[in-house]
Formats: structure tokens, sequence, C-alpha cells
């Protein structure tokens, strides 16, 4: 790239092959790159959204209707792209549900902000606008929202089969329902969920109803060795955080042995160190030993002669769970083993699950505050969907949990924020007044993908939501896709958490506003100028046109 200096002579300010877009172009060509991301997973949303199938480099296949899935699988190179699959991380990390709503607001966000600046008004007027709407929007969710209470269970599972309605999983809906809840309040504490307490094993089997829930932990793993006890009743559980091994040393050092009888005294000693850990951990009481590190196979024999079942290498996070479950402290020495350092367990139960395939079970354990949800299915790909399904269940329960505010699903309440930011927008003063309007009118796209995606008439359905919206007590009223009218959804019990919309708004918000001020792009080694040019005069002629097309250079491997 080369500015003019002095005498015409131009200067050189970045190497050869650099790449330069400014002003309207670089808007215009983010603006597309992002809305070729939505337009992507649009047609994933709500009940009867439809299915991507992903086929990795591998041939590995994954088939979800996910958009965080969809977006995190999928590779992605232009940057403004990329900063909306961060709206859907964003999304799926805090709520767990929601991201493709999310991302296609983001989407219609900056469909919309195109159109201002087709009429001469600034980006920065725009972002000013926008957060303006979002502010308020954030301001008018909690009026549209109810409170709920824990103890209420059917109320929590109706909240986790919204979340998981249109899924592959959608016909174990319930089932799957039952066990999130199960799986929340046993691991809430003081008002906190942290679902990485809920540790889902999965395997495939007899089906999906034969997926149960284990008020415990289920390890892949199965015992040391062959002479230990297959089961283990009332289990005094030992976490060591130890080698059960002779160390090596840290120095290079070499002993000599010069004689057969030396040998046998070396090992003598060898095995001397390691009965004596054997012993430590059998005065203590343990009759089950979880080893975050290696285990000599001479200690494991030892260990199942006293009768005592061990498993060894188990991760650090299992290990962390196991605490929770069994009550036991994760002891760092042998030599410092307390009886009270001991966890407990009714069942520690190797058992066969599945062809030559082998789980440890710890069960019947007191007030545990890990659980595990050992998913099954007929093939790994639908268990790898129910696996996503419940993992959107175990979010937005935990999210009810802990901020006990739900809002009706079904485009409810994007209908009346978009009426009310309409009714605000006419209090402000200024270009950020059409903002505001164009912010409302962003939400619709999530009513009409809705009815779109259910194969209904978008229009006709956008004209009766917000009839019953603009009448009293109309509010709660949202798009049933399956007899395809507005119905109460708070009656009808499809809700979702207050948070599911508070993140959207704001995490879309955000992206739509950052993507807006960008007006210089400057690429080091990418594609020619020419060929940038030639996708922003496609882009600039698909959007006159009000249509998506290809995919924008620089999104390479998407589609």
């Amino acid at each position: 790239m080369a500015n003019e200096g002095a005498g015409g002579q131009p200067v050189y300010i970045l190497r050869e092959g650099s790449t330069q877009s400014k002003g309207r172009d670089a808007q215009q060509f983010n603006i597309m790159a992002a809305m070729a991301v939505a337009e992507a997973v649009k047609s994933t949303l709500g009940p009867k959204g439809m299915d991507k199938m992903l086929v990795d480099p591998t041939g590995n296949v994954t088939v979800t209707n996910d958009g965080a899935t969809i977006l995190r699988e999928v590779q992605i190179d232009h940057p403004a792209a990329q900063m909306i699959v961060e709206v859907a991380r964003a999304q799926d990390d805090e709520v767990g549900d929601g991201t493709t709503t999310a991302v296609v607001f983001t989407g219609e966000l900056l469909r919309k902000a195109s159109e201002l600046m087709d009429k001469q008004i600034h980006p920065t007027v725009i972002a000013t606008g926008y957060r303006m709407a979002a502010d308020k929007a954030r301001e008018l969710l909690p009026a549209i929202a109810v409170s709920v209470e824990k103890s209420d269970r059917k109320l929590l599972e109706k909240i986790a089969i919204t979340a998981m309605t249109g899924k592959g999983a959608e016909a174990e809906g319930v089932m799957l329902a039952k066990l999130a809840v199960d799986a929340v309040l046993s691991v809430e504490e003081s008002g906190k969920v942290d679902i990485d307490n809920v540790k889902v094993e999965k395997m495939v089997g007899p089906g999906a109803m034969a997926s149960e829930l284990i008020k415990g932990i289920a390890l892949s793993k199965s015992r040391v060795a062959e002479n230990m006890p297959r089961s283990v009743s009332k289990a005094k559980i030992l976490l060591l955080n130890s080698a059960m091994e002779i160390k090596k040393t840290q120095v290079d050092a070499s002993i000599k042995i010069k004689s057969p009888q030396q040998m046998k005294t070396f090992l003598d000693q060898e095995e001397a160190m390691l009965r004596k850990n054997v012993d430590f951990i059998s005065k203590s009481g343990a009759n089950v030993i979880f080893c975050q590190k290696g285990m000599d196979d001479h200690v494991a024999s030892h260990l199942g002669k006293k009768g005592i079942y061990a498993i060894k290498s188990v991760s650090e996070s299992d290990m962390k769970k196991l605490a929770k479950a069994t009550g036991a402290r994760i002891v760092t020495k042998i030599e410092e083993i307390d009886p009270k350092d001991l966890g407990y367990a009714g069942l520690v139960e190797e058992r066969r699950v599945s062809g030559e395939e082998s789980l440890t079970f710890i069960e019947e354990c007191k007030n545990p505050k890990a659980v595990t949800v050992f998913i099954r299915g007929s093939t790994a790909t639908l268990i790898d969907e129910l696996e996503r399904a419940l993992h959107d269940a175990l979010r937005v329960v935990g999210v009810v949990v802990e901020d006990k505010k739900v809002v009706p699903a079904g485009a409810a309440p994007e209908i009346e924020l978009s009426l009310r930011l309409k009714q605000y927008a006419s209090t402000v003063g200024g270009r950020e007044q059409l903002a505001v309007e164009a912010f409302a009118n962003a939400l619709e796209i999530i009513p009409r993908t809705l009815a779109e995606n259910a194969g209904l008439d978008p229009i006709d359905m956008l004209v009766s939501l917000r009839s019953k919206h603009e009448s009293k007590n109309g509010k709660n009223f949202g798009l049933n896709v399956f007899e395809g009218k507005p119905v109460d959804m708070l009656a009808a019990g499809v809700i979702e958490p207050l948070r599911v919309k508070t993140q959207a708004v704001s995490s879309a918000a955000e992206a739509a506003v950052m993507i807006l001020r960008i007006d210089d792009v400057i690429s080091s080694g990418g594609p020619s100028e020419q060929t940038i040019h030639e996708a922003q005069m496609q882009a600039q002629r698909q959007l006159a046109a009000g249509r998506m097309g290809g995919m924008p250079p620089g999104m390479g491997g998407f589609m």
C-alpha cells in the first residue's frame, strides 16, 4: 500500500502484497460476511428448524441444529464472521441456549444498519442508537419476566423441554428433562449451580430410554488388578494425588550392582517401600482408592490381597467430582492419610455395560454435590445429539434455579420489545431515533424466521402477534408453530430463562456496534485488491436486491 508524499512520490508503509479497503467498502464487506454466518444457521431456528450435516476432514459426521455446535465445527476465516461466532460462544458459555437467536439477531441488526448507511446515516450515530436501544431492552425485559421457585419441578421440566424442542433428541425430551432437573437440583449449592459438577458418560447401548441419573460418579475405568473385588459395599474412599510406584530421580544417577545378592537386596528394598505404602492405606480403613497418578503392579497385587478396590490415572476433573460426590478430601502424601479424609459411598462396583467395555460406578453417596448422567443410545450420532440437548437443558435449568426468572418463549419477548422500543424511539431526538427504530424492527426477524421455518406466512404471523401484544394482557403471546397461531406461552408452559434474552440482546448489540465501527480493513498477504473489489461489488448488488448470495471471500470451508 502506498500514499503520495512530497512531489507526488509514492511512500510505501505496508509490505508488498498487503491490501486495504476503506470506508463504505470495508463496512459493506464486513456486514456481508456477518450476514452470511447468520444465514447459514437461520434455518435451524425453532421447533421446526432443520438440521445441518457437518463432515470434518477425517470424514467424521455431525448431525445437529445446535447453533453453537455448527459454528464451532465449521472453519471460518473471515475476521468479521469470527466476531459473530464469538457471539454464539458467549451465549453458549453464559446461558447454554439461544445461540441461533443471538446470531440471527446480530445479522439482522447489521442488515438494518446497512440500509441506514445507504441513507447517509453515519455508523457512529447508528452505534449510539443501538446502544440506547439495547440498554432500554435490558430495562424492559424484567417487566416481561415472571418469578419461579426451584421447588416447582414441573415448571423446571417445561423449561428443559423448551430448550430441547426441535433438536434430534426431542422424542426423548421428557425423559432427558427429568434427568436434567434431578441433576441440577442435586448439585445446587446455596442458590448456585456449577454444571461442571454434572458428569456425562455416554455409551452405545440398548436405547435412549435406558439413560439414567447416577447419584454419584461413573468412571470409564476398570480396577487395576484382577484379584481386586468387583464390588465393595459401604465403601470408604481414598482420593490420592500421589504416585504409588517407585519415583524416578530428578538427576542423572546410576547404581552399580556387582552380584545377584545385591540385585535381590535392591529389589526387596523397593518392594518394602511399596508395601509400606499399602500398609498405610490399609490402616486408614480405606477399601477403595482412586489414584490420580500411576500405580505399580506389585502395589495393585498387594491391594487386591487386602480386598481393596483401586483405580489409577484418574483425571483431575474427575477427582474433584469424586470429592464433591463422596465428601472425601484429596490426599497428596500417603504418610499423611487420616481416616477423616475418607469419603463414603454405599456401593462401588465395576459393571460391564456394553460388549467388553466396563465402567466403575460410585453410587449411594450421602447428599452428593456431583452426579453423573449416563446416556445410552442406539448409535454414536444419536448419543452425541442427546448429549448436546442435555447440555442445553442442564444450562437453562441451572440458570433458572440461580436467577428465578423466566419469560415466555415463541418470540413473545421479541414482539413485546419491538413494540415498546418503537414507542421509546419517538422520545429519542436526532438521527439516533432511526437507529432505535431499526433495532426494534430487527427484533422481528426472530418471529419471522420461526414462521418461515415452519412453512407459515411470516407477514400473517407478524400481524397476528402484533395484534395480540397491542391488546390488554397480550405480552405473553408467542407463535405456536404447530398450530400456526399466537398462543399464551406462559399458560402453555413454553418458557425459557430471562438470561437467554438479556444475553442475546447484549451480545448481539455489542458485536453489531463493533463491526459497524470498523472503517478500514488492512490485510497482510491476503487476496488481491481486484478480488476484494469484485467481492465488494457483488455484496453491494446483493444488498441492493435485498437477498443473500454466495459466501464472501475469506469464508472458505464454511459451506
